[in-house]
């Protein structure tokens, strides 16, 4: 049969565009007809669906060099229990036609779905209700969340009356059919007065409300399920409990249909095994609340109101309606509600939420200030610069949730063993009945019944579904909150293996642009009177050692005289006048030009060339008055980066363009490994590119600016953000606090969630590996057996174990941690990071 499909093509300009993706798609075998229509930017074309694929479709039009644009839809999915459920759901929207790629993640009980933009949500919907299962009318963002949370919510308490109710009636029924196993004297008393067939239809009515009340909710998704013909853990879970219920209940009704010794009922391990599972299901729903807690947080950032100066009056407006524009004040404690720009006023603001930054940064006009962080002890009135899902905390949190919804490539394991596991469990179920019915000897048939019972039971998959999605939701949750962002779960998983860190020097090692960082003067000389006539001589120039001299002296305070009869020296220096003294400022050979001996300068001036520094010296009225050295500083904390990125046994390289000299100097102040000097900015992918050739998988770190080549070739790369630009499209991970401390901090994060889902998935697969065999009844003959009600205690404590093991993601500790230090400027004790 044929399927006809509409793409929706950008890129194309005139009829030679047309008719070239024309021919593009043609040539794709199984493609019977294409026509592309310019006005309407639209390509129908008809093709075989045994052959021909929509992806290919798109790549073939992208080949072609155009865009086959298709939309990302976000959908919360209701009644999904185990990693069946979420494959059926992936298999029921990869049918709809148009849909090109689906991500259904069991943690966060959302789908994500690419499709062709004549794919409607409606049809999406619909194809998710048709498998069985509901979704959930969300709008977006924050009403998004509040909508997934009062969803979640619902959830807990109906599961927790699920569990009451169900319990009201299965301890009776569980302390009738023991007790008296337990308890021959009590045994004998109630074959006396009451007698085996009325205590059946007792135990029948009291497993009755269970069965058909908290536990319809089994019969009604796993039924489905079967019909579907793609049995997940409700259908184990009717199964098993209706075949126990179902023989009981004969048993109870017509015990003459049974050989002598053979009738024995099993209500108890239908009742008490719901009532295990609910109760597993109820501690699950509560830690996967508590899993999300991070993007709660996140959320609860951005404050609703906003005070916005309008008409010169200050009206408090819902932070929805701040425009682009707006004036706002932000009082001492308050937050700020929006992205801006500092018009006036002076505090400190605590960036710490989005950045991971702990140290306070002092704001005044001028400054760039975040929507959602902490203002300190002044006021600030600023500019409205990006609002709504421009802020960077909306770009935060759609990169948060991006991540938490993706999968990590070890996830491919668990789903490829989930799509094939519960036919093989229904396959050792039957196994197990007819063995035991044709051995199991007088009681062949309860025997058969309770080991096939013990068998579906164990054997939920619902640990394997929650083992890695849990992990990485609250790893990358963790992340957010030390100002790491990764795009993904690959991303998360990439890192945690790579063995190099290839970083860029300037703006990643160092601060990126330079300043002034020796000034030593001859005795007789003041340091600050040197400095304001030599600031005062290059005030005139461009140049950026002339500026980082400026820079320097403004912000020391000192006032900047005027200069007069400027001249510069090519190749030497300058020459002016400064307040009537001659300033003379330039290299070692303009000095011996002058006739002035350096000698004196010799030790501080060796120092500065093993630093890769060039010495510069001021003269003042044919007196040799300082010797001067500006360059590109470190950063702080790059050196504490290094020694914590050794520690966790990566290599660490510098890639640069500045010369060999510079470049070792250092890498030797810092400790690092490997040099790759000279470098232009179009050849560090080469670099990269080598590197792995030579077998290592590279971390490539940079500013995100003239990295881009770079960061796409590495296996990760990561980029240096500024607490404002997170949207760095080329960077798998993101530093949101500008400092290479982030780096170790990443790799450690990365490595331990890494961790936590191998030792999830390990428990998960080992569990129902080592149990099925015990529930089938293969230990007999030693007398180890699985009874159905400890199977369903033993399912319900695996998915609690993983989810609880997942959680203690949150309690990471990273290697470069927080602690205080006294500010050298004001003497106020703030924290920073340190190792």
């Amino acid at each position: 049969m044929s399927k006809t499909i509409e793409l929706d093509i950008g890129g194309m300009t005139c009829a030679a565009c047309v008719g070239r993706v024309e021919r593009g798609l043609k040539k794709v075998e199984g493609v019977q007809d294409a026509t592309v229509n310019l006005a309407t930017e639209r390509a129908t074309v008809t093709f075989d669906p045994a052959v021909a694929a929509v992806p290919t479709l798109i790549q073939k039009v992208q080949d072609t060099g155009y865009e086959a644009r298709t939309a990302r839809t976000e959908l919360s999915v209701t009644g999904m229990t185990c990693a069946a459920c979420a494959v059926r759901v992936e298999r029921a929207l990869r049918k709809v036609d148009g849909v090109t790629d689906v991500t259904v993640n069991l943690a966060t009980e959302r789908a994500s779905v690419d499709a062709l933009s004549s794919v409607g949500v409606g049809q999406l919907k619909a194809a998710i209700r048709e498998a069985g299962y509901d979704v959930l009318d969300t709008g977006a963002g924050a009403a998004r969340a509040d909508a997934e949370r009062a969803a979640r919510e619902q959830e807990v308490h109906e599961m927790r009356r699920a569990v009451t109710v169900s319990a009201a009636f299965a301890v009776p029924l569980l302390l009738l059919a023991m007790l008296p196993m337990l308890w021959p004297a009590l045994d004998m008393w109630l074959m006396e007065r009451v007698g085996m067939q009325t205590l059946n239809v007792v135990m029948l009515l009291l497993a009755l409300p269970v069965q058909f009340g908290p536990g319809r909710r089994f019969l009604r998704t796993g039924w489905a399920a079967l019909r579907h013909r793609s049995p997940d853990m409700n259908s184990l879970v009717m199964i098993g409990t209706l075949a126990a219920f179902g023989y009981s209940t004969l048993v109870t009704l017509a015990p003459g249909l049974f050989p002598a010794g053979s009738a024995h009922v099993y209500f108890e391990a239908s009742a008490v095994v719901i009532t295990l599972i609910l109760l597993g299901k109820y501690f699950e729903a509560v830690a996967k609340g508590r899993t999300s807690e991070a993007m709660k947080t996140l959320l609860a950032l951005q404050p609703a109101t906003a005070t916005v100066i309008r008409h010169g009056a200050e009206v408090e407006v819902p932070v929805d309606d701040v425009v682009t524009g707006d004036l706002i004040r932000v009082r001492p404690g308050g937050k700020l509600p929006v992205d801006g720009t500092v018009e006036s006023g002076e505090s400190w603001v605590d960036e710490s939420m989005i950045t991971g930054e702990s140290v306070p940064v002092a704001k005044s006009a001028g400054a760039a200030v975040v929507g959602g962080t902490l203002n300190g002890n002044g006021t600030l009135t600023f500019r409205a610069t990006r609002v709504g899902s421009d802020t960077a905390l909306a770009q935060i949190i759609r990169l948060v949730e991006t991540a938490q919804g993706s999968k990590p490539p070890i996830q491919g394991l668990a789903d490829r063993v989930v799509a094939v596991f519960v036919p093989i469990v229904l396959v050792i179920a039957a196994l197990t009945f007819a063995t035991w019915l044709l051995l199991g000897g007088s009681d062949a048939l309860g025997q058969a019944l309770i080991h096939t019972v013990a068998v579906l039971i164990i054997a939920c998959p619902c640990a394997m579904g929650l083992a890695t999605p849990t992990s990485v939701m609250v790893g990358t949750g963790r992340a957010a909150t030390l100002g790491v962002l990764f795009r993904s779960g690959t991303a998360l998983e990439a890192l945690g293996r790579v063995d190099v860190a290839l970083v860029d020097k300037t703006g990643t090692l160092t601060v990126g642009h330079p300043e002034l960082t020796d000034l030593h003067v001859e005795s007789g000389f003041e340091r600050s009177d040197v400095l304001r006539v030599i600031a005062g001589a290059e005030a005139n120039s461009e140049h950026p050692i002339a500026r980082a001299i400026v820079d320097a002296a403004g912000k020391e305070g000192l006032e900047i005289p005027a200069a007069a009869d400027f001249q510069a020296q090519p190749g030497l220096g300058l020459d002016a006048t400064v307040e009537g003294q001659r300033i003379q400022i330039g290299a070692d050979r303009y000095m011996t030009q002058l006739g002035l001996d350096i000698t004196h300068f010799a030790a501080q001036a060796a120092r500065l060339g093993d630093e890769g520094k060039s010495p510069l010296y001021a003269a003042i009225d044919g007196a040799l008055a300082a010797v001067i050295a500006v360059a590109d500083p470190v950063k702080d904390g790059s050196a504490e980066a290094v020694r914590a990125l050794h520690a966790l046994g990566l290599k660490v390289a510098m890639v640069t363009g500045d010369n060999e000299r510079t470049a070792q100097a250092i890498a030797r102040t810092l400790g690092i490994d490997t040099v790759h000097a000279g470098v232009l900015p179009g050849g560090k992918s080469d670099v990269v590119t080598a590197l792995q050739a030579s077998g290592a998988r590279v971390a490539f770190v940079g500013d995100g600016i003239n990295d881009a080549p770079a960061l796409a070739s590495a296996d990760v790369g990561v980029a240096i953000g500024t607490g404002t630009d997170v949207a760095v499209e080329t960077a798998d991970v993101i530093l949101m606090a500008g400092d290479l401390r982030g780096v170790p901090n990443a790799v450690a994060l990365s490595r331990a969630t890494l961790r936590n889902i191998r030792v999830n998935l390990f428990w998960a697969f080992a569990y129902n590996v080592l149990l099925i065999p015990v529930a089938a009844g293969v230990l007999s003959a030693w007398n180890v057996n699985l009874s159905p009600v400890l199977a369903a205690a033993a399912m319900g404590l695996s998915s609690v174990f993983v989810l609880t093991n997942a959680l203690r993601l949150r309690s990471f500790r990273a290697p470069l941690a927080a602690q205080t230090r006294t500010d050298r400027t004001s003497g106020v004790s703030r924290p920073e990071l340190a190792a």
